[in-house]
């Protein structure tokens, strides 16, 4: 039996990273240069965060210095938003009866225009009772005063046609665009959007403060072995 090999999309993290050297880039895209892994790796823990393998396939593989795990987040949060943007294209019904007043034609058409604004499909059927199955003329009539009254929010995409006792008539939004969000959802939006700027800047200065403040140990822990390699004067 032959055993299938599982492949998986995530790069490899830290200790994941076998080669010998990398090439390293910084917190905020610094190009660092090529350094053995091992180093990389303590510069990663120094700086509480995690050297992750952006480019596998260079020679030598090149690694970035991030937080793995607000990255992931960070790009679950575009994902989602991703989908929410996406077209949401429903298709609305609304039913007329053939022998229908001029207020609730009105009150009819102002659904259908508020649907298309919406970014929706709208299908219009006409309910035909009785004796009105034999004569459909005055349905296709009625749709076809509908549609030319709609004409600068939707155009007709289905023409009308009898379907049993309905006459159906289909009318798409006008552009390109075919779901348009609410404003309400798009100040949302913005406002998300901010906020995850500020937390990336926020992020962005704690981790330059603590990279500062990494380097200043090593200074002067070097400092003091400097010194200490030193002889003395008063042992010459």
């Amino acid at each position: 039996m032959r055993i299938g090999v599982i492949i998986s999309d995530e790069p490899r993290i830290n200790d994941e990273i076998r080669v010998s050297q990398v090439r390293l880039i910084g917190p905020n895209g610094e190009q660092v240069g090529v350094i053995a892994t091992t180093v990389a790796l303590n510069l990663a823990k120094e700086a509480n965060l995690d050297l992750v393998e952006v480019a596998p396939n260079a020679k030598p593989p090149v690694a970035k210095l991030i937080d793995y795990g607000k990255y992931k987040y960070n790009e679950k949060i575009k994902a989602r938003e991703a989908r929410r943007n996406q077209s949401t294209a429903e298709i609305k019904e609304i039913r007329f009866r053939l022998k229908i007043d001029a207020h609730d034609f009105e009150v009819k058409k102002g659904h259908v225009i508020r649907f298309l604004e919406g970014g929706d499909k709208v299908k219009v059927t006409i309910m035909l009772r009785g004796r009105e199955q034999s004569r459909p003329i005055g349905g296709v009539e009625l749709l076809e005063k509908l549609a030319d009254e709609v004409q600068d929010y939707g155009t007709v995409e289905s023409a009308p046609k009898q379907e049993g006792r309905n006459i159906i008539m289909t009318i798409a939004p006008k552009g390109k665009k075919v779901h348009t969000q609410s404003e309400q959802r798009r100040r949302g939006a913005e406002s998300r959007a901010e906020r995850q700027a500020r937390q990336a800047a926020r992020l962005a200065a704690k981790q330059e403060s603590k990279a500062k403040a990494a380097q200043a140990a090593k200074e002067a822990v070097a400092s003091v072995e400097q010194k200490e390699d030193k002889p003395s004067k008063s042992a010459k």
